[in-house]
């Protein structure tokens, strides 16, 4: 097997499953359909994969002393590690099985080459081993076996870099080449189907795919649940199994009878009922609904500006590399005077340490005592106060912070009920008319840019251009946030506390 002539027969593509149509299929069924049978120009892009390979060139850096060689001939040769393999053979039913592992690893053993072997690699995003990596892992060390004439009895996953590189030992025992076997059989069927697999129960997953464009537009025509506002997997699950198969359908339900029959899988959900229904009329109708007394924004009724406050952030390094600010003041007729707005960058450098960007922060903050901080989330909130627990900030000093903190999000859930599938900021703001001067930019993308400029360290940055777009990113979610929130002035402002179901 392998890159053999046996195995290079040709072999029509509709029949070959590869470790990546494996992949897409352990996270979403419809993904590896579209895969294979979707028009490709209806894809989107996504950072999220470039992201991923970053990752993983990063942590084989730091697993490897040099850089690995490439090709079946550096197996031959005994290379310490290698790239750039196909490996294949036969598979179920007729089908050919492809993989091209990340990484294979030279290891102790007796293979047809010599005395060594290979284990195949690979970099481990998230905290835990899942499917999604145990799974293509078990199909390379098959496909390995007959290749090197030795068995494979385990792989690596590794994650991080430097001295976070963590490693990991998946043993491809009998019970997990049994769930290949089973995925396998499964993948094989659903690409035989003349139409796509149904749309994902937890729709979250979604933002990562570049497919997203075709299922949300599915999802839209047909009222699938996740349309609705609150419900993800588990609750479409309780919802499907009570009759409720489409928001229509539960835009249609009474609200005390759903209550009870919610609460036989428990009585907490019962009291869910009534806002989801609420929300899923909302959206049928396209109405606009006052929820709370009281103005949503009461800070800023005597404030003489407001810094509008977003973070750009690596969750996986635990890195919050950007804190921007908008300086917004009121005008001299006492409106809100976006003309004079300025844009104010903290760009923090791990090799700075925490203490440099506090004080950078702190006298910044100092300048504008008065004025409130507008963030949309808690992100904001929460990175900050604990920042200020770590430089060991007393309690006083840290209730004032908090006191200055006004999350937009939370008092938009809190008074109003809109037409809209997310209350997201994208959302949300995109609603309200706002636009983005970079299209389709995300968190992601301007993480991505971000390591492309940090480069490998301070003498050796990537294109200044990159920092650029990271800056106007941030700059455009804070004039987002400000949108959200101007509108949630306007409707203070009018006394108007809208009735129930009317329009904005």
């Amino acid at each position: 097997m392998g890159d053999t002539p046996a195995a290079d027969k040709a072999v029509p593509s509709g029949q070959v499953l590869t470790d990546r149509l494996l992949r897409s299929w352990l996270r979403c069924r419809r993904r590896a359909w579209l895969d294979r049978h979707g028009d490709p120009s209806t894809r989107l892009y996504s950072a999220h994969r470039t992201l991923q390979l970053d990752d993983q060139q990063r942590s084989f850096v730091a697993l490897l002393p040099e850089k690995p060689a490439r090709g079946l001939a550096a197996l031959e040769q005994g290379a310490a590690a290698a790239v750039g393999v196909r490996l294949r053979g036969a598979g179920p039913a007729g089908w050919w099985l492809e993989a091209h592992p990340p990484l294979l690893q030279r290891v102790s053993g007796q293979s047809r080459w010599g005395s060594f072997a290979y284990w195949p690699v690979l970099a481990r995003q998230g905290r835990r081993l899942t499917r999604e990596h145990r799974l293509p892992l078990a199909l390379a060390g098959r496909l390995l076996e007959p290749l090197q004439g030795a068995a494979v009895p385990e792989a690596l996953a590794v994650a991080g870099a430097g001295r976070r590189l963590e490693k990991e030992r998946l043993p491809l025992n009998s019970s997990l080449q049994r769930q290949l076997d089973e995925a396998l059989r499964k993948l094989a069927q659903d690409l035989l189907r003349p139409n796509p697999p149904a749309l994902a129960a937890d729709r979250r997953k979604c933002t990562l795919c570049s497919w997203r464009g075709v299922c949300n537009a599915e999802a839209a025509a047909e009222g699938h649940l996740s349309e609705v506002s609150g419900i993800g997997a588990k609750r479409r699950e309780m919802l499907q199994e009570l009759g409720f198969a489409r928001l229509a359908d539960l835009a249609a339900a009474d609200p005390q009878q759903l209550a009870l029959q919610l609460e036989r899988f428990g009585e907490q959900h019962g009291a869910i009922a009534a806002p989801l229904v609420a929300q899923a009329r909302a959206q049928r109708d396209g109405r606009v609904e006052h929820l709370g007394s009281g103005p949503a924004l009461p800070e800023l009724g005597s404030a003489p500006g407001v810094l509008l406050y977003d973070i750009e952030s690596d969750p996986d390094a635990r890195d919050d590399f950007l804190h921007g600010f908008v300086r917004l003041p009121r005008s001299d007729s006492g409106g809100w005077d976006l003309a004079a707005a300025t844009y104010h960058p903290v760009l923090v450098l791990q090799e700075h340490g925490e203490t440099r960007c506090w004080e950078r922060l702190q006298a910044f903050l100092s300048r504008y005592p008065d004025w409130p901080l507008l963030h949309y989330g808690e992100t904001e909130s929460l990175a900050l106060v604990r920042m200020a627990q770590r430089q060991g900030l007393a309690e006083g000093e840290l209730a004032t912070i908090r006191a200055r903190m006004v999350d937009v999000h939370d008092r938009l859930r809190r008074h109003w009920r809109l037409p809209l599938n997310s209350y997201g900021l994208k959302t949300v703001a995109a609603w309200r008319g706002f636009r983005w001067r970079q299209q389709g930019v995300d968190g992601a993308r301007a993480l991505l840019w971000w390591r492309q400029w940090r480069g490998s360290g301070r003498h050796d940055r990537g294109h200044v251009q990159a920092l650029h777009w990271i800056f106007i990113y941030n700059h455009d979610d804070s004039l987002a946030t400000w949108a959200v929130a101007q509108w949630l002035l306007g409707q203070d402002s009018s006394g108007s506390r809208k009735p129930a179901g009317t329009s904005s």
